[in-house]
């Protein structure tokens, strides 16, 4: 039986543009006779790893690969030392392949080199490979250890954007575009693959700007995908520049992901525009597992409803099944189907660790409503705060918080106290002079309830982040 080709487009190539990086781009035919060229190069390789820089090379790199059945790690160019050295030891690449004039550091020195050429090539067409062979191998950001790598089946990127492709009605006539990191899931999969998987265009800024996304919606572009700090930024200016207001407004779908969207920045953006951004949840390991649909209801603060082909349930500490949607009881979530990774490279017990029988566990604690929305009220052990008996989600006092207009951004964890079991901690990036400690806890205190008040205020210049926006908790410490 024949496998159907991961993207249709390049077997057909349509006369359109495929990705575009700034000034340059290619066709679907210049994409589809360098990348094939490139997998030709490629056959009997193990695994590749990818200088995955913001640019053509890095996507005819993954699509070439793809193409060859040849397993890609795509690598952050801005990636450390010790990770680079783990990643290489763990994924042992037989090449890397980078652009012409990427310096590449010395932990890949003793890796084998192919340059990427996106020049005019022609090359005769590989068989597809099998819809479980492994196609990615994407690390962790190693919060509680080494990275792992999560291997991802060809199969779990097509269930993925065809999910998408239904719930955000994404076809050809899109054009997609975003500033995002390409060495992962949100950027690289949903950001470039995506729009090749469905026959359109990916339009990537490099280096995300308001004026940049401005200039791109007014050029044909018909979807953004960004992270919570992008629209941040939008909501910090969409009020004071007609320009980004208006091409926003014209824009088909702004998706959100990566991190939760804060309901302040959610709400400003669509006093200014009339338009509701879109938030998805997804994992490394899990690919994409809920969305707001484009024909659905757009509930602030929730993830949506499970994509088509994905079951979701919430469970308690005991791993019972919470049968309650009442959009209060909270529980963790546990997801299962087509999307799911194959394994985490060279380590079976973290693998078997991370399922109960069937059912991936995620560690994200979530509530879910009457409707079947999602709401995502922290991590496991990290945004779960036990106080005087209440079991506390972090999410909702962080977007109590942001709504006090002398507070720019806000984390809330827990500490141990030995009366309440665990007090709550608010770290406010003050907006202007820093307030009143007292106050912001009055002001979360009124918005939600008495227990859920920081009984602590920490003030920082800055919250700690990595690449993709998401807020590093376990650096913040008293």
């Amino acid at each position: 039986m024949s496998v159907p080709p991961l993207f249709p487009s390049l077997s057909a190539p349509p006369a359109k543009t495929a990705v575009r990086f700034g000034e340059r781009t290619l066709t679907y035919d210049q994409l589809a006779g360098a990348a094939g060229a490139l997998a030709g190069r490629l056959t009997g390789v193990g695994r590749v790893a990818v200088w995955a820089t913001p640019s053509l090379e890095t996507a005819v790199a993954v699509v070439g690969a793809l193409l060859a059945g040849v397993p890609a790690v795509p690598i952050n160019p801005k990636i450390g030392e010790r990770e680079l050295a783990h990643i290489v030891s763990d994924s042992e690449p037989g090449l890397v392949l980078a652009a012409g004039d990427d310096e590449l550091p010395q932990g890949l020195a003793d890796v084998p080199r192919m340059d990427v050429d996106d020049g005019p090539a022609t090359a005769d067409p590989l068989p597809e490979p099998d819809a479980e062979a492994p196609a990615l191998i994407v690390y962790t950001s190693g919060t509680t250890g080494a990275p792992k790598g999560v291997v991802l089946p060809r199969r779990a990127i097509a269930s993925t954007l065809d999910a998408l492709e239904d719930a955000w009605q994404w076809t050809s006539d899109d054009t997609v575009v975003h500033g995002l990191p390409l060495f992962h899931v949100h950027g690289l999969i949903l950001g470039v693959l995506g729009p090749l998987r469905r026959g359109g265009t990916v339009w990537h800024l490099g280096k995300f700007s308001t004026g940049a996304l401005t200039a791109a919606l007014s050029d044909g572009a018909t979807m953004m995908f960004g992270v919570p700090t992008m629209y941040h930024r939008i909501a910090d200016e969409v009020d004071s520049d007609a320009a980004l207001a208006e091409t926003l407004r014209g824009a088909r779908l702004l998706v959100s992901g990566s991190a939760a969207l804060p309901v302040h920045d959610q709400e400003r953006i669509h006093a200014a525009t009339g338009r509701r951004v879109v938030e998805r949840y997804g994992m490394s390991e899990t690919l994409m597992n809920t969305s707001v649909r484009a024909d659905g209801e757009r509930k602030p603060g929730t993830v949506g409803v499970p994509l088509r082909g994905v079951e979701l349930r919430l469970v308690d500490e005991s791993g019972t099944p919470i049968e309650t949607w009442d959009g209060e009881t909270v529980g963790e979530i546990e997801v299962r189907g087509p999307n799911l990774f194959t394994e985490y490279l060279n380590r079976p017990d973290a693998t078997a660790e991370a399922f109960h029988d069937s059912w991936f566990r995620t560690g994200d604690m979530a509530t879910r409503d009457g409707d079947g929305y999602v709401k995502i009220v922290g991590r496991k052990g990290t945004d779960i705060i036990k106080s005087g008996g209440y079991k506390i989600g972090a999410g909702e006092i962080e977007n109590a918080l942001i709504e006090h207009p002398g507070v720019a951004e806000a984390a809330v964890t827990g500490e141990p106290d030995d009366d309440l079991g665990e007090r709550i901690v608010a770290w406010v990036v003050p907006a202007g002079a820093a307030p009143d400690e007292a106050e912001l806890a009055d002001h979360v205190a009124r918005l939600l309830t008495p227990h859920k008040r920081p009984r602590v205020v920490r003030f920082l210049d800055r919250l700690p982040r990595n690449d993709m926006g998401k807020l590093m908790k376990r650096s913040l410490h008293g």
